[in-house]
This record gives structure tokens, C-alpha cells and sequence, in this order.
């Protein structure tokens, strides 16, 4: 177990140095367009620190990780050598170790096996609005406002170069957006002059795959006296 412990008190040290020295230099050169200065500072120079990391977790796990115990007081007139004290575990060193350790398996894991990202890469998610008959449709595209919301965060959709449409007697909005992570929360909202805010939850899996076509027409999920509707389909980018 002490083996254990001081090589993971090593391996977390080293971890540690290879990237707070990498960072360091990546903060201090200043803008990197071309990634060259990140790849020469995690590649290059980031090895220094995790040599410096490594001694460091060795020397932490000798000076804090190994508590000494306290010797035995010796009997008055014994002529017998009084045992050395041994050493044991500092309890709160190894469930340090173990904790981070933890967090860095979890995290490895999410990141490299799980994965947040869709398994198709980023997605286009498509979609139509359809205005009721005789709404007049805004002259400039700029006055469409189209959010997505995956996850916690939001993207702009972005209304198609031909975006004014018409299905019938009614006019329609195309768009499109990309998705790129795997979520089970997602909703589109669409602001157009002098109408109110619409919602739609958009009914995909966490990890979807593309859609054959289009899904029916939605209604948004706030009434509203404005009966827009919206469909979607979701394709993936080659």
C-alpha cells in the first residue's frame, strides 16, 4: 500500500507540474492563433514541470504522506534498547490522493470514453417555422432572432441565405443550427418583430442519430395568440 500511495503521490505530482509549467507558458506568450505555442509549451517545455511535479509528489509523500509514531515511553531500569518508532499513513494525505485521483478517473473517462459530444460530431439541425396566413414576415433577416438551447448553453440559429418561405397561404422561416452535445434538454425559441417569444422542446435523444425527415409540425409549448408552428430535422455533417 505504500508503494501504491507514494507512486500515485509521484504520477498526480508530475501531472500536476507538466501542466501548471504548460499553462504558465501558454498565459505568458500571449495570443496563439496557429496552436503552435500550446503544442511546443504541453510537448516541449511541459515535461520540465512534470520531472519538478514528480520530485515534488515524492518528497510530499515522504514529509506529510508518512506520519511517524511516537515512541513508547522506556521502563525505569531496563537495560533493553527501546524499539524505533515505525511509520504509518497520514489519513488525510491518502484520502487526498485518493480523491483526486478519483476525479481525474471520472473525468478521463467522461471526456475519453464517454464523451460529451454527439457520436456523429456536430449535427445541423434544420428548421422551418410556419406564421399564419396574412403575418407579414420581417424585410430583414436581422430581425429574426432564433436560439437553441442545448445543454446549459445557447447558439444562434442562423436564417438560410433564401430564409423567407411560403407553405400555401402561409409564410415560413428556414433555418439551421449545429448541435454538439449529448443532452436530453433542448428547446428552440424564435423572436420576430412585434411577436411574442415562442418555445419549442425539441424531442431528440441524448445521443441522436439523424432524423429520415422532417418531425410534424409543433405548436409552440407557451400559448400564445400567435399560432406559429415549427418542425425539424436533424442531419449529420460530412
Amino acid at each position: 500500500m505504500r508503494i501504491i500511495l507514494g507512486l500515485l503521490s509521484a504520477l498526480l505530482g508530475a501531472l500536476a507540474g507538466w501542466f501548471a509549467l504548460a499553462t504558465l507558458v501558454i498565459a505568458l506568450s500571449g495570443p496563439d492563433r496557429d496552436g503552435g505555442i500550446a503544442m511546443g509549451a504541453f510537448f516541449d517545455i511541459g515535461p520540465i514541470g512534470g520531472v519538478a511535479g514528480l520530485i515534488a509528489g515524492v518528497w510530499l509523500f515522504t514529509r506529510i504522506g508518512l506520519v511517524r509514531n511516537k515512541a513508547l515511553p522506556q521502563e525505569t531500569g531496563s537495560s533493553e534498547t527501546a524499539p524505533r518508532p515505525g511509520t504509518r499513513f497520514s489519513f488525510p494525505f491518502a484520502m487526498t490522493l485518493l480523491s483526486v485521483a478519483a476525479i481525474l478517473c471520472w473525468w478521463g473517462w467522461h471526456e475519453f470514453i464517454r464523451s460529451p459530444y454527439l457520436s456523429h460530431g456536430c449535427m445541423t439541425l434544420e428548421l422551418q417555422f410556419r406564421l399564419p396566413a396574412g403575418t407579414a414576415l420581417p424585410d430583414n433577416k436581422d430581425d429574426v432572432r432564433i436560439e437553441v438551447e442545448e445543454a446549459e448553453g445557447y447558439a444562434m440559429a442562423g436564417p438560410a441565405a433564401n430564409w423567407r418561405a411560403h407553405d400555401g397561404d402561409r409564410p415560413a422561416i428556414i433555418a439551421s443550427a449545429s448541435l454538439m452535445y449529448k443532452t436530453r434538454h433542448r428547446a428552440v425559441r424564435l423572436t420576430l418583430p412585434g411577436i411574442p417569444t415562442q418555445s419549442w422542446p425539441i424531442d431528440l435523444p441524448a445521443n441522436p442519430d439523424p432524423t429520415p425527415g422532417y418531425s410534424p409540425w409543433h405548436a409552440a409549448s407557451e400559448p400564445s395568440p400567435t399560432k406559429v408552428e415549427m418542425h425539424f430535422r436533424l442531419t449529420a455533417d460530412h
